[in-house]
């Protein structure tokens, strides 16, 4: 099989796949929260929560997540900012909003980007990181799409596994996490211990 066939049949596959599970899920209800996503807890990992002010109605119309929790945690002189958006029902094919798109809407200019690893018990799992800088400051994001299946950096792979979990049990619901810190020497491990943290905070809201 030549290379342009292979593309065209993995094509045909998700034409086919998107509309199948399109079909399914006009005939499911949304998939609702096991837990709101204000449970997650407030102290996590030594950092203590509060709340962000409420998202502007421009930014909500954007996002259109069906349940979202957004707040600032503290740790002594250092801060982090949370932010996690829950999607009850999303079309195959179709992607969350993707903060590679958002942020340079904000002004953000991505200087690197890239992944790195989380540790979840035994295993790994790879999370986006990205180096932003606007008006001279510097901020470390990371973030991933999380499910009650899995957790996957890519928002291409989650297509393709949204396609599939439309076939399969007719749920496509998910949620993206990100985090937010600025840039110092310490910013990765800080993020990635808080990311250890709190997906398990992030999995109890959406179920399994």
């Amino acid at each position: 099989m030549t290379q342009r066939s292979w593309y065209f049949g993995i094509s045909l596959f998700l034409m086919c796949a998107a509309w199948t599970g399109a079909t399914l899920i006009e005939l499911r209800p949304a998939t609702a929260l096991a837990k709101p996503l204000q449970t997650i807890d407030r102290r996590i990992d030594g950092w203590v929560g509060r709340e962000d002010p409420p998202l502007s109605g421009s930014v909500l119309e954007s996002l259109r997540p069906t349940s979202y929790v957004s707040r600032t945690y503290q740790k002594e002189t250092k801060s982090l900012g949370l932010f996690v958006a829950y999607y009850a029902l999303t079309r195959p094919g179709e992607s969350m909003h993707s903060p590679k798109n958002c942020l340079p809407g904000g002004g953000w200019e991505i200087l690197e980007s890239g992944f790195t690893d989380v540790q979840l018990g035994s295993k790994h799992v790879a999370v986006n990181k990205y180096l932003i800088e606007k008006s001279g400051e510097r901020q470390l994001v990371i973030y991933w799409y999380q499910s009650k299946e899995r957790i996957v950096a890519s928002e291409y792979s989650g297509k393709l596994f949204r396609a599939w979990d439309a076939i399969s049990n007719g749920d496509t619901s998910g949620s993206i996490v990100r985090i937010v810190l600025p840039d110092r020497p310490d910013a990765l491990g800080d993020a990635r211990s808080f990311a250890e943290a709190v997906i398990p905070e992030v999995q109890q809201a959406i179920g399994r």
